[in-house]
């Protein structure tokens, strides 16, 4: 294990936020795709059972990051302690990405107010899943509010989560668990059996930062109106389990709530119509407006959990 310093996570929320993903940095995501690419195969070959091999394939790669990290970071700190932490806050920000969603779904936002509809339904092609070539305003307003929801926890939460009970190689071995779903977890002929263990410690992964985020999102949204927080918190809880993802509706429903839109219902996922209950069904319809009210609720919310991190490094 190593050691986290209670100053390490603010430094790094503090970069993400300056600076986003800087295109000019080589950023982990990257090799931990091409590792994915590179190694699939291979364990493909290895083993014939496309369960076993695809269990073997995911523990491999989230447990060789998580000994990267941890080599790195000794070796650092080898080097000198404020060295060692410098590395920690530098890995720890490209954990985070608070401030690139941000952008991005402000990007969708400003497309909208634009009344340019093709430039939005590309702009929100990037950062969501489902198909958007056929999606009208209130749909692309609904797509990115639930990425930007959904991505509060597997972008932000998730990763302070991992980083505060394990340090710095725990929060990116989550990137690497989280890359894998993302690149290996689906439902399709080719990835059923052999992306089903990735998709699976994906979920076990997110299990309780998921739950966390509404009381997270419920006190920030709490802090702008006593009303919102209470809405966050109910429409989180109880309406947080009906998504067909076992995390994904906690961070939307508690979204839903805050912002007093509705969300989910069903949407075309590459060609295929996926059913999905509405969260929030008796709240409106949302405008444009609500994408840049989501980003500014993800953003106090991030600030919000940082803020409590640090009181809990000093409490416990």
């Amino acid at each position: 294990m190593i050691e986290i310093h209670w100053y390490i996570i603010p430094a790094a929320f503090i970069l993400d936020f300056i600076l986003g993903d800087p295109d000019i940095l080589p950023h982990p995501i990257i090799y931990m795709g091409k590792a994915i690419n590179f190694f699939e195969s291979r364990f493909r070959k290895w083993f014939k059972h496309l369960l076993v091999s695809g269990l073997f394939f995911s523990c491999f790669l989230i447990f060789s990051t998580w000994l990267i990290a941890f080599i790195i970071i000794k070796l650092s700190m080898a080097v000198h302690p404020v060295f060692g932490d410098l590395v920690q806050v530098i890995l720890l920000f490209f954990c985070f990405s608070s401030k690139s969603l941000e952008k991005a779904a402000s990007g969708v936002f400003f497309a909208l107010k634009e009344n340019n509809i093709e430039k939005a339904r590309k702009k929100v092609s990037m950062i969501v899943g489902r198909q958007t070539k056929d999606l009208d305003q209130k749909a692309i307003t609904r797509a990115s509010v639930e990425t930007v929801a959904e991505n509060f926890v597997d972008g932000f939460l998730s990763p302070l989560f991992f980083a505060m009970i394990g340090g710095v190689p725990w929060a990116l071995a989550y990137k690497m668990v989280n890359t894998l779903d993302s690149m290996v977890g689906y439902k399709n002929d080719t990835y059923l059996l052999f992306g089903r263990a990735s998709a699976r410690i994906d979920d076990v992964a997110n299990f309780i930062p998921a739950r966390l985020s509404v009381l997270v999102i419920a006190l920030s949204a709490g802090l702008l109106s006593f009303k919102k927080g209470i809405l966050a918190l109910k429409t989180g809880f109880v309406q947080g389990s009906r998504h067909k993802s076992p995390n994904a509706g906690y961070p939307e429903a508690a979204f839903s709530g805050a912002l007093e839109i509705r969300l989910g219902g069903p949407n075309m996922y590459h060609g295929a119509m996926v059913e999905k209950p509405f969260i929030g069904k008796d709240f409106k319809d949302p405008e444009k407006e609500k994408i840049k009210q989501a980003c500014d609720l993800m953003m106090l919310s991030s600030l919000t959990a940082i803020l409590v991190s640090v009181v809990f490094f000093f409490v416990v």
